[in-house]
C-alpha cells in the first residue's frame, strides 16, 4: 500500500511540475514590445520609450559633456562606444534635482529605457 501512494505523490508532483513548466515557457514566449533596432553603427536619445520619438544623434568621436535637447527616454547604442547617461545637466549624477551617485552606463552594442529622463550624456571608450 506505501509503494502505490509513493508512486500515486511521485506522479503527482512530476504532473504539478511539468504543467508549471509549461505555463512559464508559455509566458516567456509572448511577444515583447516591438522595438526596431537600427541595422548599422550609430547611437542615439529618443523622447519615448522603446526608440520612439523625436531622435538625438550621438557623435561618438566627441567625449566632452552634452545636454540634450529633450528629455530622452531611451536609447540606442550600436557602436563600439560606451555612453554615460545622466538624469541632471552638466553631466551631473544624480536622481533628477538630486545629489548622488547615480547615472547610468549605457554599454557598446546595447539599447535601453531608463528609470528618469536622461538630460545628459558623455561618451566613453
Amino acid at each position: 500500500m506505501n509503494a502505490l501512494r509513493t508512486k500515486t505523490l511521485t506522479a503527482t508532483a512530476t504532473t504539478a511540475a511539468t504543467g508549471a513548466a509549461l505555463l512559464l515557457g508559455a509566458a516567456l514566449a509572448q511577444p515583447a514590445a516591438a522595438v526596431e533596432l537600427p541595422n548599422s553603427a550609430v547611437a542615439y536619445f529618443t523622447t519615448g520609450s522603446n526608440l520612439t520619438g523625436a531622435r538625438f544623434a550621438v557623435d561618438t568621436a566627441d567625449t566632452g559633456c552634452h545636454d540634450l535637447p529633450a528629455a530622452a527616454a531611451s536609447a540606442v547604442d550600436f557602436t563600439t562606444a560606451n555612453i554615460t547617461v545622466y538624469f541632471n545637466a552638466g553631466c551631473t549624477t544624480g536622481r533628477p534635482g538630486q545629489p548622488g551617485d547615480l547615472s547610468y552606463a549605457l554599454g557598446s552594442l546595447h539599447w535601453a529605457n531608463f528609470p528618469y529622463p536622461a538630460v545628459s550624456y558623455r561618451v566613453t571608450s
